[in-house]
C-alpha cells in the first residue's frame, strides 16, 4: 500500500518537461476556482436592479412605472425588482435568459429604444416577447413569490376563488390574467382602439339614404338642431338609427327604445327592461315633448320599475355609421375572444342575461386595456348575444 501511494506521489511530482503534473493539476483546479468566481460575481452583477437600470431606457420608462405598482410598495414591506420577476431564479434558467438577454444589450448599444418615442413604438413588442416567455415557463418567476398551494382560499371573494382554484389546477400562467401588473399595457396594443379603427374606416364608405336603418360605431354627440347650437346628449356606440332627413353634412335621425319613467328619464335604452342604452338625452332634449314623443308604459316584474316605449328625433353628423350591424359584432367579437380567452373563465356570450353582463364585464376590464368606445361595443355585443336574445344552451 505504502509503496503504491509512493509511485503515486513521485508520478504526480515528476518533472513534465518544466512544470510537474501534479503542479499543473493544482493549477488547473485553483484556476477554475478563480474563473468560475469571477464568471459568477459577474453574472450576479448584472443580475442587480442598479444595473438593469444603468440604461437610460429602463430608468426613465417602465422603472417608474414600477414605482407605482404594488410590487414596489405595500403592507408587507416585501419588494420585487428587475431581476425577481424578468429572470429565473434557477442556474440553468437564468444562464438560458442571460444569452437571451444578448440581443436586448445589442438593442440598446445600437439604439433601438433609446428615446421615449422609441420606446413606445416598441412598447406592444417587448411586451409581448415576455408575454409568451411567461406563458411558456407558466410565470416560473411569479411562482418563486407566489404559490397556488400556499393561497388561502377562504380570504378571497367568491369569484377570485372561483377563478384562481381553476388555475390552481391547471398550474396556469399567472400572466394570462395579469398584463399590466407592473407596468403600463401598450397603448396600441390590439385590445385598445383597435376595433373602433377597423370600424371607423369601414364607416367612410357608407351611403345614406332616407328611412334607412344605420348603426353608429363610436359615441357621437346629438344635437336637437342641424346647425349643431343646441346639445341633444350623446348617442352610444352600436346603436340603430332611422335616416328620417338630410341636410348637407347632418342626419335626422329617430331613435326608438324604452326609459324608466323615474330617475332615469334621460336614457333611452334598446329593449323593455334592460340596460342596453343607446343614447343619453341632454336635460333639455329628455324633457322636450317636441324631441322625444312617448308611447305605452309598462312595469318591469322584476324590479317594479316601469318603463316607457318613446321615439327620440334629433340631429348627428354624417359619419361613423355603418349600414350592417353585423360588421361591428365581428370586430367585437374578435376583441372578445382574443382579450378574454387567455383569463381562467371566459364565459360564453349567452352565459348571463343582458343586465348581468355589465357588472360581469366590468369586473374583465382590469385585465385589458380597452379604450372608451371599444368597453361601450364588446359589451354591447355581449349584452346582444345573451340568454335573452340566444336560443342556444350555454
Amino acid at each position: 500500500m505504502k509503496s503504491s501511494l509512493k509511485k503515486v506521489w513521485i508520478t504526480l511530482w515528476r518533472p513534465a518537461a518544466k512544470i510537474s503534473l501534479g503542479v499543473l493539476t493544482l493549477g488547473g483546479f485553483v484556476a477554475g476556482v478563480i474563473f468560475w468566481g469571477g464568471f459568477n460575481t459577474a453574472l450576479e452583477m448584472t443580475n442587480t436592479e442598479k444595473f438593469c437600470i444603468s440604461c437610460h431606457s429602463m430608468r426613465d420608462t417602465v422603472y417608474p412605472e414600477l414605482k407605482g405598482t404594488i410590487h414596489w410598495e405595500n403592507n408587507a414591506g416585501i419588494r420585487a425588482t428587475c431581476p425577481d420577476c424578468h429572470v429565473p431564479h434557477n442556474w440553468s434558467d437564468k444562464i438560458a435568459r442571460k444569452m437571451q438577454a444578448s440581443k436586448e444589450v445589442f438593442g440598446s448599444i445600437v439604439g433601438t429604444i433609446d428615446t421615449p418615442e422609441k420606446f413606445e413604438a416598441k412598447r406592444l413588442e417587448l411586451a409581448q416577447h415576455e408575454w409568451k416567455r411567461f406563458a411558456a415557463n407558466k410565470s416560473l418567476e411569479c411562482k418563486s413569490c407566489h404559490s397556488y398551494d400556499s393561497m388561502k382560499w377562504d380570504e378571497m371573494s367568491p369569484r377570485a376563488q372561483a377563478q384562481m382554484k381553476q388555475a390552481a389546477v391547471k398550474d396556469q400562467s399567472c400572466i394570462d390574467c395579469h398584463k399590466g401588473i407592473a407596468h403600463h399595457l401598450p397603448a396600441d396594443m390590439a385590445s385598445s382602439g383597435g376595433i373602433v379603427s377597423e370600424l371607423v374606416a369601414a364607416s367612410q364608405s357608407t351611403d345614406y339614404s332616407k328611412g334607412d336603418t344605420y348603426y353608429s360605431v363610436q359615441f357621437l354627440p346629438l344635437y336637437e338642431d342641424e346647425a349643431k347650437t343646441k346639445d341633444g346628449g350623446s348617442l352610444e356606440p352600436a346603436s340603430a338609427v332611422k335616416v328620417v332627413g338630410i341636410k348637407d353634412d347632418m342626419l335626422q335621425i329617430e331613435l326608438n327604445g324604452w326609459r324608466k319613467v323615474k330617475g332615469f328619464g334621460r336614457v333611452i335604452n334598446q329593449d323593455f327592461g334592460m340596460n342596453i342604452p343607446s343614447a343619453a338625452l341632454s336635460k333639455n332634449a329628455a324633457q322636450s315633448a317636441d324631441i322625444v314623443k312617448g308611447f305605452e308604459q309598462k312595469e318591469d316584474d322584476v324590479t317594479g320599475l316601469k318603463w316607457q316605449q318613446v321615439t327620440a328625433t334629433l340631429w348627428v353628423e354624417k359619419k361613423n355609421f355603418v349600414s350592417d350591424i353585423s360588421t361591428v359584432w365581428t370586430a367585437a367579437k374578435s376583441a372578445y375572444n382574443t382579450n378574454c380567452s387567455v383569463c381562467h373563465t371566459q364565459p360564453a356570450e349567452n352565459h348571463f342575461d343582458a343586465n348581468t353582463w355589465p357588472g360581469m364585464f366590468n369586473g374583465m376590464l382590469a385585465f385589458v386595456n380597452f379604450d372608451t368606445d371599444s368597453e361601450a361595443i364588446v359589451l354591447k355585443y355581449l349584452q346582444n348575444h345573451s340568454s335573452d336574445f340566444s336560443k342556444a344552451e350555454h
